[in-house]
Formats: structure tokens, C-alpha cells, sequence
């Protein structure tokens, strides 16, 4: 009897097991299936030249990116800093990067520091929901 409950044990663990990688899995944004709040106003400000530059060490950035919740991976981001503490991008120093974040507009001209999704429909002419 007891390899009975031995087995019933192994299987309980491989159910939690599967049961808690599922929910994992439910709960990383990249794998998000739904659709964001923000999605067709992130979408919409990308497709209207808005880039934003960062640092994955940057306070602000990730501030910024909370304010788009899921819908951040719509933003056209560029991330600047190099692993390992290795300094920043070729890309990053050829824009003259010098602060994070830092967006750039359609019309190529940049603003430093967080900016509220009001200041970023307002300049991009985009709709929040």
C-alpha cells in the first residue's frame, strides 16, 4: 500500500508542478495574450515616429514603462545600456543619448525624463482610451 501513496504523492507534485508553470506563464507580460489598456495608443505613437531610449538599470524608464502597463511592448523602445555595466550602445551615442529616458519625436527632436501619456497624446496627436 504504501507504493500506492507513493505514487499519489509523485503525482500531486507534478500537477502543482504544472499547475504553478501555467500560471506563471498566464502572468509574464511578454506572453500576455490579451490586449493592454494602452495598446492602440502605444501602437499609435509608435507608428508616429515616438522612440523611447533607456537604461533596463533606469528608475524613470521603468516608472515610464509602468505608466503603459502591458501595452509597454507596443513602445518603440531602444534599450542604451550595454550588459555588465560595458557603457552604452553604438546606436544610443550616435543619437546623442546623454539621459534615461529620453524620447525622440517624429520631427527627430528629443525630451528628457519621464513624460505623462497626456504630454505624449498631446504631442503625437494620439487618442488614450
Amino acid at each position: 500500500m504504501s507504493g500506492y501513496r507513493f505514487l499519489g504523492n509523485k503525482y500531486l507534485w507534478i500537477f502543482l508542478g504544472i499547475l504553478i508553470t501555467f500560471l506563471v506563464l498566464l502572468s509574464t507580460p511578454a506572453l500576455n495574450f490579451y490586449p493592454g489598456k494602452y495598446d492602440d495608443f502605444a501602437e499609435c505613437i509608435s507608428e508616429r515616429g515616438l522612440k523611447m531610449y533607456g537604461a533596463y538599470w533606469c528608475l524613470h524608464c521603468s516608472k515610464q514603462k509602468e505608466l503603459f502597463g502591458s501595452s509597454y511592448k507596443k513602445i518603440n523602445y531602444i534599450e542604451c545600456s550595454l550588459p555588465n555595466n560595458a557603457g552604452q550602445s553604438q546606436e544610443c551615442k550616435d543619437e546623442g543619448i546623454n539621459s534615461y529616458p529620453t524620447w525622440e519625436f517624429g520631427d527627430g527632436t528629443k525630451k528628457e525624463g519621464l513624460i505623462t501619456l497626456d504630454k505624449l497624446s498631446e504631442i503625437s496627436g494620439c487618442e488614450l482610451p
